[in-house]
């Protein structure tokens, strides 16, 4: 395992995408964990999901018992080059974790202006500030979506990546290119993590698990797509959380290269459950949950509600994290089930929508 190179406490940290699914999450494990460290939380809170959700995930920092820490919320844009940089004269961060980034392959395909916008200028922007602001690390989101339609499973961060089928997964690549060039050109150790389909309690609306259960709700039909033979590697937010938080401590190290120059600190990372489940189980296992937290009724037909369909463009069969780095530097394996997961999230979906 890695040594720790980074400590965290009287840190001041950055996180952008606060107000996000994952974001949120990591907020509020900082500030219970570590002490006196200053959180800045900077997202712009925008409406490609209820915009109430993400004021629900703030309300519930600000009910985080805090330890001695500090956390600041800025409603503010990445791409934006002025405010990005008045943050950064402002607070003289020591770690970055940029979480900030429009989500979502098939809303890639239909409003393609606002990953550009926020997934490359907005990353532009904070890697040009780390350059002039040095960081003592730089964490990022990639995706496991960057694997495109690589035929090796599992996935691992030694694959080429040269294939993506949506242009999310473009630019995501390109993220973890540009941070490369800045980390050998300025010496920023920057670290990205490829996510893989990440769930739990107050997630996003547009996650599988998430919009099943609300068309279910309704009444309404839920597609699977590829006829129900794709696979998800699904990791639950807390095991996303750890490893980041993992991650942040252990910055790649700074070293000369024989021509003089710096080597990149430069690390890629797969955190994902290790553990494809086919879309079946999931719907299975989820309306299961459903029923057992009293989200649906007992005798809801599920059969008559449920929809197998082509695959979707920009979609892949199967995601598989190989994640036998995470292990050896961090220590850490994401190990929540499926089953235990989805119960969290059906107990919550039950209380935050007052399902009676």
């Amino acid at each position: 395992m890695l040594p720790i190179n980074v400590d965290l406490t009287e840190k001041t940290i950055l996180v952008t995408g606060a107000a996000g699914f994952i974001g949120s999450n990591l907020v509020m494990e900082l500030l219970k964990t570590v002490q006196k460290c200053n959180i800045v939380g900077l997202d712009n809170l925008n409406d490609y999901y209820d915009v109430s959700l993400k004021k629900y995930r703030l309300s519930e920092i600000e009910k985080t018992n805090k330890k001695g820490s500090k956390w600041t919320f800025v409603k503010g844009n990445i791409a934006d080059k002025g405010t990005v940089e008045n943050l950064f004269n402002n607070y003289k961060f020591d770690l970055v974790v940029n979480l900030a980034a429009q989500a979502g392959v098939r809303y890639s395909i239909t409003n393609p202006d606002v990953y550009i916008e926020s997934n490359i200028i907005g990353f532009y922007n904070i890697l040009e500030a780390c350059r002039k602001h040095p960081v003592e690390h730089l964490v990022y989101a990639s995706s496991s979506s960057v694997y495109g339609t690589n035929k090796k499973i599992p996935y691992s961060t030694e694959d080429k990546v040269d294939n993506p089928v949506s242009l999310y997964a473009a630019t995501k690549k390109s993220n973890e290119l540009l941070a490369h060039a800045y980390s050998k050109l300025y010496n920023i150790p920057s670290t990205g993590l490829r996510f893989f389909t990440v769930y739990g309690r107050a997630g996003r609306p547009d996650m599988a698990y998430f919009g099943f259960t609300d068309k279910l709700i309704k009444g309404e039909t839920i597609k699977i797509f590829n006829f129900g033979n794709c696979e998800r590697d699904f990791t639950y937010v807390d095991d996303i959380v750890e490893g980041i938080k993992r991650v942040m401590q252990r910055a790649p190290e700074k070293q000369i290269g024989e021509d003089g120059l710096p080597l990149p600190p430069y690390r890629v990372y797969n955190i994902g459950n290790n553990h494809p489940e086919n879309l079946l189980d999931f719907v299975n296992i989820l309306q299961e949950e459903l029923v057992s937290a009293g989200v649906l009724p007992q005798d809801y037909d599920f059969e008559s509600h449920k929809e197998l369909v082509p695959m979707q463009p920009g979609d892949v069969p199967v995601t598989y994290a190989d994640t036998s780095a995470l292990e050896s530097d961090m220590g850490f394996k994401p190990n929540t089930d499926l089953k235990t997961g989805l119960k969290i999230f059906a107990e919550w979906y039950k209380d935050y929508y007052k399902i009676q």
